[in-house]
């Protein structure tokens, strides 16, 4: 199985979907991952998987805002310029 790393301004609508889906009341301390990156640095992440990836989304305060958000107004990703995918 994959695994790829995302940061909160990497978040596609999808990986958004699957972790609102999955942590529908947010996440608790019992769901964070914590690794050391290739910097030797800790990353703490929730964990969402595909049928062939394991996505691991880096903690941040902006995440946990952007998912409550997304919760409540499913066009809070496509009006936020925070996200990559908007830009172009």
């Amino acid at each position: 199985m994959k695994r790829v790393i995302v940061e909160y301004a990497k978040l596609t609508k999808d990986i958004l979907d699957m972790l609102i889906e999955k942590y529908p009341d947010g996440y608790d301390y019992d769901d964070i991952i914590s690794f050391k990156n290739a910097k030797g640095e800790t990353v703490k992440a929730v964990e969402v998987k595909t049928e062939d990836t394991c996505y691991l989304v880096k903690i941040s305060n902006r995440l946990e805002n952007a998912m409550e958000e997304y919760a409540e107004d499913q066009d809070f990703f496509e009006d936020n310029e925070d996200f990559d995918v908007n830009e172009g």
